[in-house]
């Protein structure tokens, strides 16, 4: 059975299970602990999910529907300006989610408009729109799951991490939206 996700009890599941596999990844998190986050008891939540690998694809479910949600919700616009605040928004959520995020709306929809491009004469011709999507979700998982090395390395320059992200992600999109234009 799977529950409506409007319910009190499914909603503060997959919250706790979100945040356990951030923290610790699928093999690291315990259901237990989502349990126990959650205030129910694990049979309920295996009476919802029916395993662990259940409730983790009801994570990733979920998360791809807000990802879906924050991308369609962006405003129309050249496919350059669209890509920009297509690639800010998924390295917003994937910070906020790092565990949680599914992957394949966000690349989808960077496909799209890098082709849209590349038929408007805006994007590069011989950009390869798949492998492009896939780099640019590399480059800022990469540096979501390095944050902590690459801050403490910048440490001299600047102590303050939020701002060192938001420098990063502007550069990153800078870098990619760059690479891809046509000249």
């Amino acid at each position: 059975m799977k529950p409506k996700l409007s319910n009190n009890r499914a909603l503060r599941i997959i919250e706790a299970a979100r945040e356990e596999y951030a923290k610790r990844g699928f093999a690291g998190a315990r259901v237990e602990h989502i349990a126990r986050r959650a205030g129910v008891n694990k049979q309920l939540l295996f009476y919802y999910y029916h395993s662990k690998r259940g409730l983790f694809e009801a994570v990733l479910t979920q998360a791809a529907a807000e990802l879906e949600a924050a991308l369609a919700s962006l405003p129309a616009g050249r496919p350059l300006d669209r890509l920009r605040l297509v690639l800010e928004a998924l390295f917003d959520f994937l910070a906020r989610y790092p565990a949680g995020a599914a992957f394949a709306p966000a690349i989808k929809r960077l496909v799209v408009l890098l082709a849209e491009g590349q038929g408007l004469g805006q994007v590069r011709d011989d950009v390869d729109p798949h492998l492009t999507a896939a780099q640019a979700l590399v480059l800022m998982v990469g540096y979501l799951g390095m944050e902590s090395v690459i801050a403490a390395s910048a440490r001299p320059l600047s102590a303050d991490e939020p701002a060192l992200r938001e420098r990063w992600k502007e550069a990153a999109v800078a870098l990619v939206v760059a690479g891809v234009a046509a000249r």
